[in-house]
């Protein structure tokens, strides 16, 4: 597993410190599509990213801290063509802003570790919560179980 980065100090999938960071320091340590999604609120085109129709067991991480966000048994098929989750493995694991942008209505959904832009959640998804955790690929990271 994972758990350092020596391109990334501030990652850790142990470590629950909130963290601080300015977004000219994050452009310096992530790569440019991690960065204009989780610290410029960007998306990737549907369909397109890695873990939209994934099917493997396991968690999925923030790529920015390596905050833990997901479990795979969360993850359900869903239409709108990005990875979606039914809930959290922690209700602190992300937090949650009104968005407003592009003329819509929404909730983004942000690390509640870092604070980067993760996606937006709805109230579409299947039981037990009816949530729909709408995800970019490029700001999630995935570890198999028993690795």
């Amino acid at each position: 597993m994972h758990t350092e980065r020596k391109d990334n100090p501030y990652y850790s999938r142990t470590d629950t410190t909130h963290l601080q960071v300015s977004d000219e320091e994050w452009k310096k340590i992530l790569p440019a599509d991690v960065y204009d999604i989780a610290r410029k609120q960007g998306t990737e085109h549907a369909f397109s990213g890695k873990y939209w129709n994934y099917t493997g067991k396991g968690t999925y991480y923030c790529a920015v801290c390596g905050n833990p966000l997901f479990r795979s048994d969360a993850k359900f098929a869903s239409t709108c063509g990005w990875p979606s989750f039914y809930e959290t493995i922690h209700p602190n694991s992300v937090i949650y802003k009104q968005d407003n942008s592009y003329g819509m209505s929404r909730t983004e959904v942000e690390c509640g570790r870092c604070n980067s832009h993760l996606g937006h959640i709805f109230d579409d998804g299947p039981a037990p919560t009816y949530k729909r955790f709408c995800m970019n690929s490029e700001v999630l990271e995935f570890e198999p179980d028993n690795k």
